[in-house]
């Protein structure tokens, strides 16, 4: 059998090997993060979150629409998993085409001996990157990233088709293709189009003759074409479109979305011209741009499917891109705002002014209404720096203080443009992708999201003196870490192998070692560069980096040729190219394969989705319900929209609320869910005056005296100047009169509706009062205590958090139900020290939610492995049981508190999630506390003992270990979790035991 023929079997060997271990490892139903929005997007072809991702809804929908609901989520996964397999098969094809150039003349076929060195190499490559971290957590999951390394893959290795044939007729067909790919992955994700340097270095190469000024023209011209396709032609099209847009139905009052189509229009005359004049003209090279541009404007015409949904108001449609000037803004991503790259303004920073640089406009009507401008922040020059890395003054999210924090920096101190470039390397280009590339290449400490301590998930080998000398004495490591089935060590191997193959590659083919070395650094060093990250990331972010991933297993690949080079050298044996691709084989991808599959196998997790439907079963019906964070909406949108668990509730983002189109959702039935009253009008949130309301004492408002809520609002959303403030640049801006406030309540109809327990009924208060613990109020929040005031406690509101009703003083009016926190017209009794007493429980209504409806995961089968974010939820679940369980012993039912605890018990096994664990702020050992503490209360005295004794063993060895740190490796996290561990944690668990251990029927407080 020929090579050509061996080299297509081989490759779809590896590629069915890949697909066999996603499609056995694949979660079993909705992941977290995104995942469940995108699932429920493809089912009913909905709106996902900006930029979207249509041509991904599409396919996703072609691989769900033969499946019932409760199959869908496995359909999407199924996609992932062959997708992420024929990226194999590619990278497979990708590897054997530069191996076979560094062993043989070209057009030469292989021998024997080489045919096994090139096939070895392709299969070794492959599947280390088939078995890598990163992209495997992506593959096994209904996310984009699967399908966008697909088509990344695939264009790199059409540029190497196109190399292959370029002197044949029509070889530049393979261009074309390129473009149309590149078109379509658009509709997917942005990632492939970073490969548009290295194609362009492989067609200079290829027809040119190489020198130094010629390849810097070269990557120039492969950058500009980056940054042309990025902003020309997938930005300005949606731009234009809506200057057209606003023009035809304003002026001549043509139907809307009439832009469009004159665009449409307009763009194939102006290519058909471009066409006539390069035939006419024989410049073969314009031809071929214009051929290019046309396929991958074809490509990309995916988003007008976005138009077409967004129009028939589906139940998930973010942004409400129902026009070309929200398509403008969802391919912007103008939600999430700027970001400074090149020169910009420090997080210290203070705006001297806003400048007006753009109008909103909005349907209204059979026209176009401006709704207001958008603004940008103005600095002093003082404030402002060449390439500013610390630029986001964001408190909320923590931005600022991960500033502070990383370089040292003194609350209100400055940073430098040395703190800057420090700040690059230490955190951005060190933590943020080098960490993550060594999870990958190297190892990895545990699954403990990190914050840059030496403890939580840094990269790490397995060799002890180099890991000692980077975390400190890893063997002093708490068992609940060092067992972490995330805690993988490949001791270098992988990344030594491709080390080896980058300098093989370096030395037998410059040009081609250059072009992947540009994929390596455009796929992750680049994006490093582009997205300026911040600090406090609400998850680890090595998903962004696959690409570049992707480029180092090619070099792994080809490392095997150097170690097959090297055998051969010093053996005259025949069999040099087996050996070297078995040992190869068994150091790089089978080692990483044993270490990686526990923490990778997600056959038996549904969590996500169990989780989503017990926050659902603890509403009553027609409920409100308010989430904060993805992770709490998107499981909970895929669990309503695909499985249609409980469609009566509202789901609202309060995060989203922000948005004056997320607001006027609000408004539409949804599901089985009633249209949300509101008090403001739709115009009324459009515009942007009431972004931020701040309060003021205008001195007409006593303020000893509370206000009624709705008319609060009321007068916020006036526009008479008369109830407004004038600012020093003369614009009149509401303002928030008092903050002091109140919301009737009809006590009849509370008392009728069940909203409280009977023993309880005393505690209803009317009205309910209320004072604000802010300055002032964003829009989401304006919004949210809208609807709570034109609500009129008719519809039953929930939160999934206090967090999200805190700030605006209404967590003194909750009550625990199931999951969920019930906002209630009755104040939460102050405890005998004065203090707030934690938050009442409705018990009857808790007990049967967990008795009856929660569902925990598949957290009793054995073997399965939790991370960190799917312990957050099974934390919750366990939390609840915990509550309750203690509330019922305190009134006296102990069988039902134990009956409450052994369910929990038995249903989250001990073995997959552990009641001691060393977490971040030893938060996950205080919840195991007060576990323990419900089990003794339940009278399960051997069982609290069990538990407190593994919580005070884990301290013990937290302790152990953080003693042994040298000083500059003792952050102040890991004090802080010194002294929690031993000056709370470890002496209240003493005293607990003691207590019980003394007197069966002492009366106990509970823990603080």
């Amino acid at each position: 059998m020929n090579f050509n023929k061996l080299n297509t079997l081989l490759g779809w060997g590896v590629c069915l090997i890949a697909c066999t271990v996603y499609l056995s490892t694949m979660e079993a139903t909705a992941s977290l993060w995104d995942c469940g929005e995108f699932i429920a997007a493809a089912w009913k072809l909905q709106i996902p979150h900006p930029p979207g991702a249509p041509l991904f809804l599409l396919i996703g929908r072609l691989f769900t629409m033969w499946l019932p609901p409760s199959q869908v989520s496995l359909g999407m996964n199924i996609l992932s998993a062959l997708a992420s397999g024929f990226t194999i098969l590619f990278l497979f094809w990708t590897i054997t085409h530069f191996a076979r150039k560094l062993l043989l003349p070209k057009g030469m076929l292989p021998d024997g001996e080489r045919t096994i060195a090139i096939l070895g190499a392709g299969v070794v490559g492959a599947l280390a990157y088939t078995f890598s971290d990163s992209f495997w957590f992506s593959a096994v999951e209904g996310e984009v990233y699967a399908l966008s390394s697909l088509f990344t893959a695939v264009v790199f290795w059409a540029i190497l088709k196109w190399e292959e044939q370029a002197d044949q007729p029509f070889a530049d067909r393979w261009l074309v293709l390129i473009a149309f790919i590149m078109g379509l992955s658009i509709g997917v994700h942005l990632l492939n189009l970073l490969t548009i340097p290295a194609i362009v270095m492989v067609y200079y190469f290829r027809r040119y003759k190489p020198t130094v000024k010629g390849g810097i023209m070269a990557f120039l011209v492969g950058c500009a074409i980056t940054g042309i396709i990025q902003t020309g032609l997938i930005q300005y099209p949606a731009k234009i479109a809506s200057v057209l847009e606003v023009w035809l139905v304003n002026s001549f009052h043509l139907p809307f979305n009439s832009g469009v189509v004159l665009f449409i229009v307009l763009i194939s005359v102006v290519l058909w011209a471009g066409f006539r004049w390069a035939n006419r003209k024989r410049y073969y090279h314009v031809r071929l741009a214009l051929y290019c541009t046309t396929f991958l404007l074809i490509g990309y015409s995916t988003y007008i499917t976005t138009l077409i949904r967004s129009n028939a108001n589906p139940g998930l449609d973010m942004y409400n891109v129902d026009n070309p000037m929200a398509l403008k803004g969802y391919l912007g991503r103008e939600q999430y705002g700027d970001f400074p790259l090149v020169y910009g303004q420090t997080f210290t920073a203070k705006p001297v002014d806003y400048e007006k640089i753009q109008p909103m406009y909005v349907r209204e009507g059979d026209h176009y209404a401006l709704a207001g401008h958008q603004y940008k922040a103005v600095y002093d020059h003082k404030d402002m720096m060449l390439f500013p890395r610390v630029w986001d003054s964001d408190t909320q999210q923590g931005h600022a203080n991960a500033y502070r924090q990383w370089l040292g920096l003194a609350e209100g101190q400055a940073p430098t443009f040395a703190d800057n470039l420090r700040y690059f390397f230490t955190y951005q280009l060190n933590f943020m992708y080098l960490r993550y590339f060594f999870w990958n290449f190297a190892g990895k400490q545990n699954d403990i999201q990190g914050n840059g301590n030496v403890r939580d998930s840094n990269w790490i080998s397995g060799i002890p003196f180099i890991d000692n000398l980077l975390y400190g004495d890893q063997s002093t490591m708490p068992d609940s870490l060092l067992h972490n089935k995330a805690h993988n060590t490949l001791f270098f191997l992988p990344f030594i192998l491709g080390i080896l193959g980058l300098l093989y590659h370096y030395r037998g083919h410059r040009g081609d070692s250059l072009v992947v070395g540009l994929l390596f650094f455009f796929t992750g060093v680049a994006i490093v560069l582009y997205i300026n990250q911040p600090g406090a990331q609400p998850r680890e972010r090595d998903y962004a980096y696959v690409g570049s991933f992707y480029a180092f297993a090619i070099w792994i690949g080809l490392g095997t040729l150097a170690v097959y080079q090297w055998m051969k050298k010093r053996s005259k044996l025949a069999y040099t190219p087996v050996v070297a691709t078995v040992l190869c084989m068994l150091a790089v991808p089978v080692l990483m394969a044993s270490q990686e599959w526990d923490d990778h196998d997600r056959s038996n997790k549904v969590i996500a989705r169990d989780a989503a439907k017990s926050f659902l079963e603890s509403c009553a019906p027609n409920a409100i319900l308010f989430t904060l964070g993805d992770n709490e909406t998107y499981p909970l949108w895929y669990a309503q929209e695909v499985e249609g668990v409980r469609p009566d509730v509202r789901i609202i983002h309060s995060g989203l609320l922000a948005a004056e189109w997320y607001i006027n959702q609000q408004r539409q039935r949804i599901n089985q869910s009633a249209p949300v009253p509101l008090t403001l009008s739709a115009s009324q949130y459009n515009s942007d005056q009431r972004n931020y309301v701040l309060y003021h004492d205008a001195g007409i408002f006593p303020q000893d005296k509370a206000y009624n809520l709705r008319e609060v609002i009321q007068f916020v959303g006036t526009d008479d100047p008369r109830m407004q403030l004038t600012t020093t640049r003369g614009d009149q801006v509401n303002f928030l009169p008092s903050k002091q406030l109140f919301v009737p309540v009809d006590k009849q109809q509370v008392m009728q509706q069940d909203v409280v327990s009977v023993a309880d009924k005393d505690r209803i208060v009317s009205p309910v009062t209320f004072q604000l613990k802010k300055d002032g109020l964003l829009k989401n929040e304006l919004a949210l205590l809208d609807i709570i005031a034109s609500n009129d406690w008719k519809r039953p509101i929930y939160v999934t958090t206090p967090a999200i009703v805190q700030g605006l003083g209404l967590d003194n009016y909750l009550q625990s139900e199931g999951l969920t926190f019930r906002l209630v017209p009755a104040a939460i009794p102050a405890a005998a020290d004065g203090q707030r007493a934690e938050i009442p429980i409705y018990t009857e209504k808790t007990y049967k939610a967990v008795m009856q409806k929660f569902a925990f995961g598949n957290a009793d089968k054995k073997g399965i492995y939790f991370d960190e974010p799917n312990r957050v939820m099974l934390q919750r679940l366990r939390d609840t049981c915990t509550r309750l369980a203690i509330d019922l012993a305190e009134k006296g039912d102990k069988a039902k508190a134990k009956e409450v605890l052994d369910t929990m018990d038995r249903h989250i096994s001990e073995a997959n999630f552990p009641y001691a664990m060393t977490s971040q702020g030893n938060f996950h050992n205080i919840a195991g506390m007060q576990t323990a503490y419900a089990y003794y209360l339940a009278g399960d005295t051997e069982k609290a003992k069990d538990i407190s004794d593994k919580i005070i063993k884990d301290c013990t060895q937290q302790i152990r270990y953080i003693q042994s740190l040298p000083a500059d490796k003792l952050s102040g996290d890991l004090q802080a979790d010194y002294d929690r561990a031993a000056q709370f944690i470890i002496p209240q668990l003493q005293k607990m035991k003691e207590t019980f251990a003394t007197a069966n029927q002492v009366e106990l407080h509970k823990l603080n």
